[in-house]
């Protein structure tokens, strides 16, 4: 009966500590605060604070960055002409018209990448 004597000396022992009251203490740190959204640099949870017109977005982007509206057009046109050249039997336009379409898709990745470096590196206002 070894474990029922230790069971009686822990109990023993835990109804002798005193318990203390609760003093009223500083309150914690808390990292997040549930009851209000969470603060994100360059987000706004509550809406646009200017609403603006696709036209008006549109416009705003090609100004920031005018490669990628081109590098799209040129990938939307070799791709118009090779399928133009495909169906009229000209495989050799066709083929290159196709590589031309891959340069164009490749050219519109590289704005996107560089776009985003420069907007990453602009200093906050």
């Amino acid at each position: 009966m070894v474990w029922q004597s230790q069971v009686d000396m822990a109990a023993s022992t835990a109804t002798a500590v005193p318990e203390k009251s609760p003093k009223s203490s500083p309150p914690e740190f808390v990292p997040f605060d549930f009851s209000k959204p969470p603060l994100i640099d360059g987000f706004n949870p509550l809406g646009k604070l200017k609403d603006e017109t696709l036209k008006e977005k549109l416009v705003r982007k090609t100004k920031e960055n005018p490669f990628v509206p081109i590098g799209c057009l040129g990938t939307a046109g070799a791709l118009i002409y090779g399928l133009h050249a495909f169906n009229l039997g000209k495989t050799k336009q066709s083929q290159l018209s196709m590589r031309g379409r891959i340069f164009a898709q490749g050219f519109t990745v590289v704005a996107l990448v560089f776009g985003i470096f420069t907007t990453t590196m602009k200093p906050k206002e």
